[in-house]
């Protein structure tokens, strides 16, 4: 999970797997991140990711959530 700390103390969470370069980077790659733009996007240099503030926010991820274990489609 990536988290990050708005401005207005609300803090937010994405899983990094909804990024394609994002999830199979490490933790220690995940904890590198950088705030770009005064705040606006959220910079992984190694892994060459850049992601918006307000996209997170607005939901707009790459990838569709991942599977639940377990769970069966009705029918």
């Amino acid at each position: 999970m990536v988290f990050l700390e708005l401005t207005d103390g609300r803090i937010l969470g994405f899983p990094a797997s909804r990024f394609e370069r994002l999830k199979n980077a490490t933790d220690e790659q995940l904890r590198a991140v950088r705030l770009k733009l005064d705040g606006y996007a959220l910079r992984w240099e190694e892994i060459d990711e850049d992601i918006t503030v307000p996209g997170v926010v607005a939901g707009r991820f790459q990838l569709p959530p991942a599977a639940t274990a377990g769970t069966q489609a009705a029918g």
